[in-house]
């Protein structure tokens, strides 16, 4: 059982990033690969193990809290490892857990993959199941799923500061932004439009 990987990152995809771990590379799947492009040098990499008849699978995260969030996940009836991928791909990690403690059906719909009866069953399956997640916005009382509006730009400044934490320059994010602005649409999140946004970033 492999549980984390060290090494660097060699190669980027959509949906995968390969890592150089002492001259052998593993493709490990990810919600967002391209957070990992601007990480220089040796960097860590969280890992769920999965064996299929045909396959074995690695996929990986940037933290611990959202490997264990990728295990809670695909413990629910209708989620496999693809679906749980599009969960935290689409919503950031602390957002998804609050709305299923908030019973916020209208927010789980909007994930990739995931319809009315499917956002039931998380709650139903995880609510109780989630102690110790997203402490840091849960605690003191349940956390507002914030609802971004339309084009407004209210979730690309939260993107934004997240993309500069990474270390990219003012100048490369605007110029992003006025890439991306006409066609941001209400039910991108935070998470979706740095995907977006990282992407766009690697390819220069």
């Amino acid at each position: 059982m492999i549980d984390f990987l060290k090494g660097t990152v060699v190669h980027l995809e959509n949906d995968y990033v390969v890592i150089d771990v002492r001259g052998v590379g593993y493709r490990v799947f990810c919600p967002n690969p391209f957070v990992f492009a601007k990480m220089e040098g040796e960097l860590t990499i969280y890992i769920h193990y999965n064996v299929r008849e045909d396959a074995i699978l690695l996929f990986g995260f940037p933290t611990r809290e959202e490997q264990k969030l990728f295990r809670k996940l695909i413990e629910v009836s209708g989620i496999g490892p693809k679906v749980a991928l599009g969960i935290l791909s689409g919503g950031n990690p602390d957002l998804v857990v609050s709305a299923i403690y908030q019973e916020n059906i209208t927010f789980l719909t909007k994930l990739p993959g995931i319809g009315k009866k499917t956002a039931q069953r998380m709650i139903l399956d995880l609510k109780d199941k989630l102690d110790g997640f997203a402490t840091n916005v849960i605690s003191g009382g349940l956390f507002t799923v914030p609802e971004p509006q339309v084009g407004d730009g209210s979730a690309w400044s939260e993107a934004r500061e997240g993309l500069k934490a990474l270390g990219y320059t003012e100048t490369e994010l605007d110029g992003v932004w006025l890439k991306i602005k006409d066609d941001v649409t209400y039910e991108e999140t935070v998470d979706v439009l740095m995907k977006r946004a990282l992407k766009l970033l690697y390819a220069g």
